[in-house]
């Protein structure tokens, strides 16, 4: 059990000796902790299904034990994303949604993987109502009426799997099992994790309530690296990541995400740079429309529940990144992508009755400032007529995005 006293977020955090990665949570980091684990969320069910009731730390406790019985090793379990953020900075600007919870296990084939989704779903028999005949619902009625999505990457250098339980006001209960996982972050303010298994243990053991005197020892990591670093960054709203080539999607839609809720980079011209990397990483990976498309509607369903004002914004600022740093496609795919962000900025302010009609309307795009250069290779740019006939030879200045 530990006793810390010190109040303030930064200072609280003392780092654990020959580990600047590590540190441990002082008392009021701790409650925060307490509060989100010990929260009944609601898991809404599809149709006539009904809401199932759950803590955090009980679909923990259910899911390792069966795992265990199953014979495969939970090493630990942890808190990842916005929520240890909140944790560990209450004002840091992110918010929290979806809860982040990491099974880091040893699963080495595919059996592995099937077996703990059969657990996950069969343990949601457990929460149902004792009204609920439970024999006669199947895993698979389960799966669609309470999992928002699945996942499961396996390749050479990660091997996890993902099943998020649905909620309607967007704070889905994720659960991921890791056995193998290469890039855990995308920038150093959302790379924190919480190892959880002192508490839970606590939570088994102890006859008396936790208190100031009297609370276990929680560590925090900052898989990033520097853990006072990167709180620092998350204090001071800092924009600070590397290689986001190897991110999937290059964190080009959370990197705009945080620019619209007012985080900041150090050194402008470095992220210039590394927003061309971000929109090169993203149209690698989602190089069809199509595929831009579905992830974008995506990402603005799973990320701005309640926060549907800010969309717009969001979508703006997305399109200038994408107008400003992306080299490696050809013209009409720049122009199509740009014209699919527009379309979705319109429908956006249509939906909050800023616009009439979206049939009335017609989106326009700026080409980028180089276009008039008469140097700059027109493989990236294609030549275009102007909108209007008019005096000048060169290019006019709006361009219809259709």
């Amino acid at each position: 059990m530990s006793d810390d006293d010190s109040s303030s977020t930064t200072s609280s955090m003392s780092d654990t000796e020959g580990s600047s990665n590590i540190s441990v949570l002082n008392w009021e980091q701790v409650q925060r902790l307490d509060a989100i684990l010990t929260e009944t969320i609601p898991i809404h069910g599809r149709g006539n299904f009904p809401t199932l009731e759950m803590q955090p730390r009980q679909i923990v406790k259910v899911v390792r034990s069966r795992m265990e019985e199953k014979q495969i090793h939970v090493r630990d379990v942890r808190l990842n994303g916005s929520a240890a953020s909140h944790i560990l900075h209450e004002d840091s600007g992110l918010g929290f949604k979806d809860l982040d919870l990491i099974f880091c296990a040893d699963m080495k084939g595919e059996s592995d993987f099937q077996t703990v989704k059969d657990i996950v779903l069969d343990c949601l028999l457990d929460f149902l109502p004792d009204c609920v005949n439970k024999e006669r619902i199947t895993p698979l009625t389960l799966k669609e009426a309470y999992v928002q999505k699945m996942v499961k990457v396996c390749n050479d250098s990660d091997r996890w799997s993902l099943i998020s339980l649905s909620n309607n006001r967007g704070k889905n209960v994720e659960l991921k099992f890791v056995d193998s996982l290469r890039r855990q972050f995308e920038f150093s303010v959302d790379s924190f994790q919480i190892k959880l298994d002192s508490l839970l243990l606590f939570y088994e053991c102890s006859e008396n309530p936790m208190s100031e005197t009297f609370h276990p020892t929680i560590m925090g990591e900052s898989v990033y690296g520097d853990f006072s670093e990167a709180l620092d960054h998350l204090s001071h709203k800092i924009i600070c990541t590397r290689n986001p080539e190897e991110i999937r999607g290059g964190g080009l839609l959370k990197y705009c995400h945080l620019l619209v809720r007012g985080f900041r980079a150090v050194s402008e011209s470095e992220m210039k740079s590394l927003q061309r990397y971000m929109c090169s990483r993203f149209f690698i990976d989602f190089s069809d429309i199509g595929e831009q498309q579905r992830k974008l509607e995506s990402y603005l369903q799973n990320h701005f529940v309640g926060l549907e004002d800010r969309k717009y914004d969001y979508l703006m600022t997305l399109h200038g990144v994408v107008n400003e740093s992306t080299v490696c496609l050809m013209g009409h795919e720049r122009r199509q992508t740009l014209g699919l962000i527009a379309m979705l900025a319109v429908r956006v302010l249509a939906e909050q009755n800023v616009i009439p009609n979206v049939a009335n309307v017609t989106c326009y795009y700026q080409p980028a400032p180089y276009v008039a250069d008469g140097n700059f290779s027109n493989y990236y740019i294609a030549q275009v007529q102007p909108v209007f006939a008019c005096q000048q030879p060169a290019y006019s200045t709006w361009l219809p995005c259709n």
